[in-house]
């Protein structure tokens, strides 16, 4: 049974840091495709960062320069490591998993989610308080 697991959101102040982490297990194989996504309330899921198993990485403009995600296979887990957060970046974040795996992350990776993305984990909260 393929299982996502989230960790590491919590509560900080404008300009700390968070890393999350996305423990994957049950996947047949390590091919595959992680999307970083949040969603705040009363606003649309945002795609913020995408991976592929071999490590091509794409950032939205909001957090680009800001988060930085990255695989350990050893230990299959993906990360997402925010820097100088803000008020906006609030949300619950979610990882997610495209076994279809690209080699490289393709442009409409977030273009709709629910499509691509088979697998999602429950999410983990991060709030930045100013």
């Amino acid at each position: 049974q393929v299982q996502l697991v989230e960790s590491g959101g919590a509560l900080v102040q404008t300009g700390g840091s968070l890393r999350l982490s996305c423990v994957a297990s049950g996947f047949r194989h390590d091919a595959y495709m992680i999307g970083w996504f949040r969603q705040a309330p009363g606003k649309e899921r945002e795609g913020v960062a995408c991976v592929t198993d071999i490590g091509h990485a794409v950032y939205s403009e909001s957090v680009k320069g800001r988060f930085f995600t990255s695989r350990d296979a050893a230990k299959k887990t993906i990360y997402l490591q925010m820097t100088d957060l803000n008020p906006e970046d609030t949300a619950v974040y979610y990882c997610a998993a495209d076994v279809d795996a690209p080699v490289r992350v393709p442009a409409n990776w977030a273009s709709d989610p629910p499509q691509r993305f088979e697998d999602w984990g429950q999410g983990t909260q991060v709030t930045v308080s100013s």
